[in-house]
């Protein structure tokens, strides 16, 4: 049975930026860039019939597009570093997206995930690094950034590789509405009124 599990996708400026993040790190192995993603909620092995309750309530998210931006690397594992990650910029949209999706994985009985939400994308599975090259890494990328990148839908993905790190396939996606007009012209005002102060 596949593992599932929830995530965005990342477009293709984006991806080409991170791109260059690879290499200079002894004992790393990257990830393919076409496998960069954004996990929202880890669902793991679960039964057909789970699956598709999963899906039906899925469906009912109501939720606007909104904007991201990667921001800045960092490392997984502080006493003995095992992967290496693009960080994201704070989001409460992104934030309640994801504790959404995992209330309804929770009410379906899915175990909820003990490690805390750090929204990433993992860029390399590190093996035996030594700590000077890892920080030596870590210091020279940490200024990394990307331009903000409209979210437009949620996807379910699916892994058949124990290991990790892909290949990756969309089971299902779920678009995210568009603000309305009316919506946008509020925002566009709080803005100006936040910048005039």
């Amino acid at each position: 049975m596949p593992r599932l599990f929830t995530a965005l996708e990342i477009p293709r400026d984006a991806t080409l930026s991170l791109s260059l993040l690879r290499g200079g790190l002894p004992g790393a192995r990257w990830i393919d860039v076409e496998n960069y993603h954004l996990t929202l909620r880890f669902i793991g092995d679960i039964e057909g019939h789970i699956a598709d309750e999963i899906v039906s309530e899925f469906d009912r998210i109501e939720r606007q597009q909104f904007s991201l931006s990667l921001s800045g690397v960092g490392a997984f594992g502080s006493k003995k570093p095992h992967s290496i990650y693009a960080g994201v910029a704070p989001s409460p949209e992104l934030n309640a997206l994801q504790a959404e999706i995992e209330r309804i994985c929770q009410r379906l009985g899915v175990p909820a995930d003990p490690r805390k939400f750090v929204p990433h994308v993992t860029l390399a599975r590190l093996k035996n690094p030594r700590d000077g090259d890892v920080a030596h890494y870590l210091s020279s990328r940490g200024n990394f950034s990307t331009p903000p990148f409209p979210v437009s839908r949620f996807v379910l993905m699916s892994s058949r590789d124990s290991v990790g790190g892909g290949p990756y396939i969309i089971e299902e996606a779920w678009p995210l509405s568009r603000p309305s007009s009316f919506q946008m012209r509020a925002a566009n005002a709080l803005e100006d009124e936040n910048t005039i102060r």
